[in-house]
């Protein structure tokens, strides 16, 4: 006799176009479909001579050994499942009756898993992005798993800040579940916490609510739906639920001329996810409208009179996880002056606390890290001692050696000039502009992306440097004694140009070489390196 074979099936949300090519394959090859009344109907579209099994929704079991039995007899059986057959579908109860029969896979029928998409999948793409980061499912249904059992995973997955989805969430007997699911979320996590109910994904009675946690027992929940819960980092923007990547957002300065303005990067039209954290932002810490609940809150709490007038309030003592900015920027005495003074000290190391990274970097600055809801009172603290402060990342470093300690200041206004104009400006990849005051150069200006140097009363301009690797090279000289005047604008047009025609990621001595001409400046192929064996430890 030959070999049967079982085709457990996941085929997805419903529609067929979202099924994939092997669950529509595998369908027209059955000879026979088993499944639930319900899911035989999504799929008639293809169904052709095969012989079909219907069953109730409780009948699982049935399901599953009258697929193995028919598959005994040498036929090919499909046992169909929405979604994922491996997710809450028949995938594993196949299983386990052929593992009671003593089923082995060489010798017995033949079992293949075909994936579909799960209902955390489907649900999440038509509520936006809200699966982005760590996330689990938790089926509230309780016909084969103790309520005080699915209680406790409510209760560590809200803990651990999962974007939780929830599937079973409630039936016409079981409704108390989703209740007290609510009740256990809502010891942890904000009551503004976004919640997607999706009913019916990508079926006709497709229907999609976007609520919050305080408010989603308000809105009709069956079996169809599928309840999106969001973590402490998920926000509703344009109707759509989205959590961001990581916990932690790095930010820095956007320019060298916005020392004091860091919050203008997190304002809600440029990165609207830094304005949510799961709670409302203490008022000062971001730019933002107030309501008349938080003016009456702050006003209470300035008179030390304990209220419990907001939700939030209520809940934010249980709250075991809060989203915390990384803020990050270089600080420096100046562009030219190498020198801080102990008070300069003393103040960064109390404005950024003993919690925060300092790294002292060969650019003669001090890239500061630091966890902070409150960039301002920080930046505000290091400006008043006479710090700059410069943003890091793929932006215009502008490094100048020291002019001798002033003695060859000659120059200082230029380079003074260029950092006021395009320092810190973004670029599709971290520019070094190197600055010496003098023919010496020896603060390497040749060795970065753009080399200046001021020699006999007009400068040197060198273009292209590779800084690491086996071929790395000095930039080009592509201009000598360019006039005072002329040098400010003359590199700033470069800059910008790179800025324009470069592309993401692309170092501007590559960028040099693709486009040929900057300015009017040609490039020319780096003479080839004569490799020398390496000598050292032999």
């Amino acid at each position: 006799m030959e070999r049967g074979k079982l085709l457990i099936i996941g085929f997805g949300p419903g529609s067929e176009q979202h099924m994939t090519f092997r669950a529509k394959e595998a369908i027209l090859e059955s000879d026979s479909i088993i499944g639930y009344s319900t899911y035989v109907d999504l799929i008639r579209p293809l169904i052709t001579k095969q012989e079909i099994v219907r069953t109730g929704m409780t009948e699982e079991v049935s399901r599953a050994q009258e697929a193995v039995r028919q598959a005994e007899t040498g036929k090919k059986v499909a046992v169909i499942s929405s979604g994922d057959s491996g997710v809450y579908g028949m995938a594993g109860l196949v299983y386990e009756v052929l593992i009671e029969k003593g089923w082995q896979e060489e010798t017995g029928v033949e079992v293949e898993i075909i994936p579909g998409i799960s209902a955390i999948n489907s649900c999440g793409s038509l509520l936006g992005a809200p699966i982005m980061h760590d996330a689990c499912t938790i089926s509230l249904s309780d016909h084969l798993t103790p309520w005080e059992l699915i209680k406790k995973r409510v209760d560590a997955a809200a803990q651990a800040d999962f974007v939780i989805a929830l599937y079973n969430p409630r039936s016409g007997k079981r409704t108390k579940q989703i209740v007290e699911t609510q009740k256990i979320l809502l010891n942890y996590r904000s009551p503004n916490t976004p919640v997607g109910l999706v009913k019916s994904a990508y079926r006709e009675r497709e229907h999609i609510v976007i609520t919050d946690l305080a408010h989603m027992l308000n809105h009709e929940i069956g079996m169809l739906t599928t309840v999106i819960i969001g973590n402490n980092s998920t926000f509703i923007y344009d109707g759509k639920m989205i959590t961001p990547r990581g916990y932690q957002r790095k930010y820095t300065l956007n320019g060298s001329d916005q020392q004091l303005k860091p919050h203008e990067r997190l304002k809600r039209e440029a990165e609207p996810w830094a304005l949510h954290g799961g709670m409302e932002e203490e008022r000062g810490e971001v730019e933002r409208p107030l309501s008349s609940r938080m003016l009456a809150e702050e006003a209470l709490q300035k008179l030390n009179i304990e209220t419990k007038v907001s939700d939030k309030a209520t809940h934010e003592k249980d709250v075991v996880f809060q989203q915390e900015d990384i803020f990050e920027f270089a600080v420096s005495p100046g562009i030219a002056n190498k020198k801080l003074t102990p008070l300069q000290m003393m103040t960064l190391a109390e404005a950024v606390g003993e919690e925060a990274d300092l790294e002292y970097t060969p650019d003669h600055v001090i890239k500061v890290s630091v966890k902070t809801a409150n960039p301002n009172k920080i930046t505000k603290r290091l400006s008043d001692v006479g710090l700059l402060l410069l943003p890091i990342g793929d932006v215009v470093n502008i490094k100048a050696c020291d002019f001798c300690d002033g003695e060859k200041a000659e120059s200082i206004p230029q380079v003074e000039e260029l950092g006021q104009r395009i320092g810190g400006m973004t670029v599709p990849k971290q520019l070094n502009i190197g600055f010496n005051g003098c023919g010496m150069a020896c603060y390497g200006a040749p060795t970065n992306d753009i080399g200046i140097i001021y020699r006999k009363k007009g400068f040197d301009l060198f273009l292209g440097a590779k800084t690491t690797g086996r071929n790395a090279h000095v930039g080009q000289l592509v201009a000598e004694g360019v006039e005072q005047e002329r040098i400010v604008d003359l590199v700033v047009k470069v800059v910008n140009d790179y800025k324009a025609r470069g592309l993401p990621n692309e170092r501007f001595h590559k960028f040099f070489k693709r486009v040929q001409e900057i300015e009017g400046f040609h490039y020319r192929e780096v003479p080839e390196q004569v490799v020398v064996d390496m000598v050292c430890g032999d």
